[in-house]
């Protein structure tokens, strides 16, 4: 029996950087000699173990075999007989098929640690066509690491491109599709994450919403990037510079132009009401695959209603405290936060305004401010009931924000 620490943990060691989950691989073992070992299992679809004092998981050294379609469609091997290069064959890419015996010493037989050096994301084996995750894990680790230099080797981006043209892609369940696009939109570089899906031909099945924004001018004075799918690359970069790892930003950033793709093409470049044109494909890919009703509902507002944000200084005090309502934004101070992130993205995710100021968002935050102090305490103290309360709340709410945005 020995234990051998396996994937993201050696890798990240090797980059440089912080280790967070461990990982381990036993080869030589049995289901029963783990838990002779005080080892508690918590694997359903193969042997995996927790450390009776660390909790770190230990699997046991396996092979899968392709079956059938899809994610699920593996039948997995293991016994005392599989080895650790018979393990690591299964990974995705040779970057994460790396283990570290016990006494600190690799063990690397598909030369991830040269692809490390060489910055280059490489498939393990040709295997990696059986499973459509992949595809979004490589395009995940492509946001990554992209800000240190990586990118994707050709043959496997020409496996990428198969894996599409052969129909694996549409075999990916909701759920799996949706938790890799949320890990990819808190990752450093988002922009990689679609660019690795456009190159591959997958963002047009997984995402046609986004895919369809790519080659759609916008009016180049506002717009020096002119193309609407690298104006959104840009706003997913922006975002994750400003509110890093934050993915529910990521997501509002992600969705927040949809309605451009369907401008009329007489009206091109301009894009009059693309804030309302694009809550219909927003609702239909958040329904796709199932996003948390979180996510949803405020990416929908910032949708909506992000150019209301824009123009905060031109807006009448009423207007702004129903923009400040509609985000519930007096009970729940953190939707309008993550609002304005998204906001201020937009703004810098255009060439050449990637440092600029977003005054709006201290405007728009004073005026929450300013209105969250009115209560109805001193209104109730006047004898008012009921509606009259509500009322004459708006009307000094009104008032509160005019005072520090005096527009009539």
């Amino acid at each position: 029996m020995r234990t051998y620490l396996v994937g993201g943990a050696v890798r990240d060691k090797l980059l440089g950087r912080p280790v967070v989950d461990r990982d381990h691989v036993v080869v030589g073992a049995r289901p029963e000699d783990m838990l002779s070992r005080g080892y508690r299992p918590v694997g359903k679809d193969f042997p995996v173990f927790l450390h009776p004092e660390t909790s770190e998981e230990y699997a046991l050294a396996r092979t899968e075999r392709k079956s059938g379609r899809g994610y699920h469609g593996f039948v997995v091997h293991a016994d005392p007989g599989v080895t650790l290069e018979q393990d690591l064959a299964r990974r995705d890419l040779t970057i994460n098929a790396i283990a570290e015996d016990e006494a600190g010493q690799l063990v690397d037989p598909y030369g991830g640690a040269r692809d490390i050096e060489r910055r280059l994301l490489r498939h393990v084996s040709p295997a990696f066509v059986e499973d459509p995750v992949r595809l979004l894990r490589v395009a995940r680790f492509a946001a990554r690491f992209a800000p240190l230099g990586f990118t994707i080797a050709d043959e496997t981006m020409a496996l990428l491109q198969q894996m599409v043209r052969d129909g694996e892609v549409d075999h990916l369940v909701p759920e799996r599709v949706w938790a890799e696009t949320r890990k990819a939109l808190g990752e450093a570089q988002p922009s990689a994450f679609l660019r690795i899906l456009r190159a591959s031909g997958a963002l047009a099945v997984l995402f046609p919403e986004v895919d369809a924004l790519y080659g759609i001018p916008q009016r180049a004075e506002f717009h020096p990037e002119i193309d609407t799918g690298i104006h959104l690359e840009m706003v997913l970069d922006a975002a994750a510079k400003l509110a890093p790892g934050n993915d529910l930003v990521g997501f509002c950033a992600f969705t927040h132009d949809l309605g451009k793709a369907l401008t009329p093409k007489e009206e091109l470049p301009r894009h009059i009401g693309h804030e309302h044109r694009g809550v219909k494909p927003l609702r239909a890919l958040t329904a796709r695959l199932k996003v948390p009703t979180e996510y949803a509902d405020l990416a929908e507002l910032v949708c909506r209603e992000h150019l209301n944000a824009h123009r905060a200084f031109e807006l009448k005090p009423a207007t702004i405290l129903k923009l400040l309502t509609a985000l519930d934004a007096l009970r729940r101070p953190e939707r309008l936060q993550t609002f304005l992130l998204a906001c201020t993205a937009d703004k810098r995710g255009r060439l050449g305004h990637e440092q600029d100021d977003y005054p709006q968002a201290a405007l728009l935050q004073r005026a929450r401010d300013a209105a969250a102090t009115i209560t109805s305490a001193p209104f109730v103290a006047q004898g008012l009931q009921g509606p009259a309360i509500g009322t004459a709340m708006e009307k000094a709410r009104v008032q509160a924000i005019g005072e520090i945005n005096p527009k009539n």
